[in-house]
């Protein structure tokens, strides 16, 4: 990994459907895929020739990457899988000098979370009982520590959890 460029590439597009394994939707979970796996897959390997030893890839995954809820199957298969691949990542950069990690957010102030507070009576007071916190975490909560695994290769295979203390259920 001879490139010119020491660089951080962060991964960070997710869809957040409302699917169930039971109903199994063959689109939405393709769809999901694509967009947490296969697009960040295709645009890390395409980078790679330019990145030098010091560079960073960094999977922006979800308290569901370790986990699951009911009504989120594509969702959690997506982040799941999400974690598996900055792993594989792991192995194959192994002695190159790039280091790759997972910071998997709870609850946070985002588009996608208003939306889904605003479409579902009681998650507001969901979020404020099942977070140690209490409240939504701040954007720039997440966006510290991304930095912070940018600048510390010694986070190279981490999966990293900022949820609030999120209580699980």
């Amino acid at each position: 990994w001879g490139g010119k460029y020491v660089m951080a590439v962060v991964h960070n597009a997710a869809m957040h459907g409302s699917d169930s394994a039971t109903a199994f939707d063959a689109a939405a979970m393709t769809a999901a895929l694509h967009l947490s796996v296969v697009a960040p897959g295709v645009l890390t390997s395409a980078l790679l020739p330019l990145m030098r030893k010091g560079s960073a890839v960094v999977f922006v995954g979800s308290t569901l990457s370790e986990q699951a809820v009911a009504g989120r199957a594509s969702y959690v298969t997506a982040k799941h899988a999400t974690v598996g691949l900055m792993r594989s990542y792991v192995q194959d950069l192994f002695g190159s000098g790039i280091h790759t990690a997972c910071v998997c957010p709870g609850f946070t102030d985002t588009a996608m979370v208003r939306k889904a507070i605003a479409e579902n009576p009681g998650a507001a007071d969901f979020i404020r009982g099942h977070v140690s916190l209490a409240r939504l975490l701040d954007p720039g909560e997440i966006a510290a520590l991304i930095h912070f695994v940018i600048e510390n290769p010694a986070m190279n295979g981490a999966v990293l959890h900022a949820n609030g203390g999120q209580k699980e259920v």
